[in-house]
């Protein structure tokens, strides 16, 4: 019999609340009616990709300047034990995904991290998010 290894599924969307105004919004209806827009989803997707991609000089200096980390950085039991034998802690910075594998111990992930930015989605075990809670800037 063969073992398969599953990785853990990570959402790769998060869901987003916003109110607009009612002639915004008619306007953005009238948009998906004449069929510019599929709906008022890849209305509200197109005008955020579309500002991002103004800005996104702007950004990548700022990823740069900030030495974030774009994209899923998955942080392992050995690799922040490593970290602690080398007598170092770590100042994560992630745009986008962050992960902390559940064999994590809460006194693992304090020794081995001094301070913790993630802009996007962090997932770690309740009990080593409340460990790093003091580390955790936003």
């Amino acid at each position: 019999m063969k073992l398969v290894e599953t990785k853990p599924k990570f959402p790769d969307t998060d869901k987003v609340t916003i109110n607009l105004g009612l002639v915004d919004l008619a306007q953005m209806d009238l948009l998906v009616a004449e069929g510019f827009y599929t709906n008022r989803t890849d209305f509200v997707r197109t005008a955020i990709r579309n500002q991002l991609q103004q800005h996104g000089d702007a950004i990548r200096q700022t990823v740069t300047r900030k030495r974030f980390v774009m994209g899923m950085q998955r942080y392992t039991k050995a690799e922040l034990e490593a970290s602690v034998a080398a007598g170092e802690q770590l100042d994560i910075h992630v745009l986008g995904l962050a992960t902390i594998d559940d064999d994590v111990t809460p006194e693992l992930a304090r020794a081995a991290i001094a301070s913790l930015q993630v802009l996007g989605a962090f997932f770690a075990p309740a009990a080593v998010k409340s460990a790093l809670a003091d580390r955790i800037h936003s």
